[in-house]
This record gives C-alpha cells, sequence and structure tokens, in this order.
C-alpha cells in the first residue's frame, strides 16, 4: 500500500530548520529520510515545497481558469513538504509518520493512502 505523508505545519515556525541554528534539525530529518529509504519504506518522489507566498492557485472563472497569487485561503498552516511510503498497511504508515524529527510546535502529519 502506498501512502502520502504530508508535512504540514505554520511556515513561520520552520525557519530555524533552515537556518544555521537549525542544522540539527535537518540533520536529524536527512537521517530519517535515509533510514527509511534503505528499509524500502520510502519512495522516490517527495520533496520539500517552496513558501506558499509563491504559490500559484488556480481555480474555475465565468471566461475560463483564473490564476492568483498565493494559496486559496488565507491559512496559517500549510502543506511544507510530502513523502510518499510503502507499507503493509496505513497503521504502518503511520507509525512511521509519527517518527517525523521535526514533528513539534504547529506541525501536523497526515498520512492518506493513494489511489491504486
Amino acid at each position: 500500500m502506498r501512502c502520502a505523508v504530508l508535512i504540514c505545519g505554520v511556515e513561520d515556525e520552520w525557519t530555524d530548520l533552515n537556518s544555521a541554528s537549525g542544522g540539527q534539525a535537518m540533520t536529524e530529518i536527512s537521517a530519517w529520510v535515509r533510514k527509511w529509504r534503505e528499509a524500502g519504506k520510502m519512495l522516490p518522489g517527495g520533496e520539500e515545497l517552496d513558501n506558499a507566498a509563491k504559490a500559484k492557485t488556480i481555480r474555475p472563472g465565468p471566461d475560463g481558469p483564473v490564476v492568483t497569487d498565493g494559496p486559496y485561503l488565507e491559512l496559517k498552516e500549510v502543506v511544507g513538504g510530502f513523502l510518499v511510503l510503502e507499507t503493509d498497511d496505513i497503521d504502518e504508515a503511520v507509525a512511521i509518520a509519527a517518527t517525523w524529527p521535526a514533528l513539534r510546535g504547529s506541525t501536523s502529519i497526515e498520512v492518506r493512502p493513494v489511489i491504486e
């Protein structure tokens, strides 16, 4: 079973993860990813996403698609990245995702089965 793991939270809280003071957190995340890739549980294709302010949203409009800057809604929490796991069932995916090393503050992890 493939499961998408969505890493969500308030972007401002993640700033330290990308700074010199957050180097330890990024080292822990890299080790976590390496562990689950080597175990054959993490599939290629997961990515860290850029700031939501750089996003574009496409919605239907009366004369065709309308493109706007930023996320669709004013949100505090956004998706900051995603991973894809290959597990026996969703419970195993949840158990793996629950060990995400940066699970603190507003960060939440959503695990969702991928439709096969």
